[in-house]
């Protein structure tokens, strides 16, 4: 690991004094952190449950650009982090055959290359935006993808009650713990080792630190890796951190779970 990673981990961007030091080199930052800190004001103080509370950033983020919405600034940043995600499950094996959950499927930036890659109907994408799955739904007609005959399904919750027991080959999750509080991320794994199909696996994102844990507003929050293998190993999951995603391009970790053998 680097230096100016290890130094990256150990940063607490909830103190003061690092917003300070950050507001002094990034000054063209300054007015459009203060924007989204009022907006989180507002937002927390309309939606306290924390799901309404991310539903309705989305619904903010979505109305401006829903490219950006899932975290891609530019079009070509949407393009590569898609391609990045795909490339990466292929290579850990995912077949055509496989059937795959989608947690957090966004506006389909990775899930229009599985809905492509994978046979009909195989493809579950499950959001908490009903903003963001309209605009999956354009993503579809763009690329043509209407006859793979994808599931786009909004959701409440993390509890994923009404999907089948052991369905699904392959259960993903990017960018979406790194927007959660701890309890539903437990949630989500009291549940999905249900709908693990045998010899299955649940890849999830989160952002890392080997420092306090601690959130930005409401919308980022950082955790420590042993925290959540800790949480998956709780529910009875195999939990392991995936050091070859390090090698990727993009500033969150990976974890992988799976039913114990």
């Amino acid at each position: 690991m680097s230096s100016r990673k290890a130094t990256a981990l150990l940063k607490n961007r909830s103190n003061l004094s690092h917003k300070v030091r950050y507001a002094v080199t990034h000054p063209a930052r300054i007015a459009p952190y203060l924007k989204r800190t009022a907006r989180d004001g507002w937002l927390r103080l309309k939606h306290p449950d924390h799901v309404d509370y991310y539903r309705a950033v989305m619904a903010s983020d979505t109305a401006r650009n829903p490219e950006a919405a899932v975290g891609s600034k530019t079009h070509d940043r949407w393009l590569a982090l898609g391609t990045m995600q795909f490339d990466y499950l292929k290579e850990h094996g995912l077949a055509p055959r496989h059937r795959m959950l989608d947690i957090g499927c966004g506006n389909l930036r990775a899930g229009r290359l599985f809905i492509d890659y994978l046979d009909a109907g195989h493809y579950y994408g499950i959001d908490i935006s009903p903003d963001i799955l309209i605009s999956a739904k354009r993503t579809l007609t763009t690329y043509g993808l209407q006859d793979k005959l994808p599931h786009l399904t909004i959701t409440q919750n993390l509890t994923l009650d009404f999907l089948p027991d052991a369905h699904f080959d392959v259960v993903h999750a990017h960018s979406v713990f790194s927007h959660s509080p701890l309890e539903v991320i437990e949630e989500c794994l009291t549940h999905v080792g249900r709908i693990l199909a045998p010899g299955g696996f649940f890849d999830f994102t989160f952002d890392r630190t080997e420092g306090a844990e601690h959130q930005v507003l409401r919308e980022d929050f950082y955790y420590r890796t042993g925290t959540l293998l800790a949480l998956a190993e709780k529910h009875g999951l195999r939990a392991r951190f995936m050091d070859d995603w390090e090698k990727r391009p993009h500033g969150q970790s990976k974890i992988r779970v799976s039913l114990p053998e």
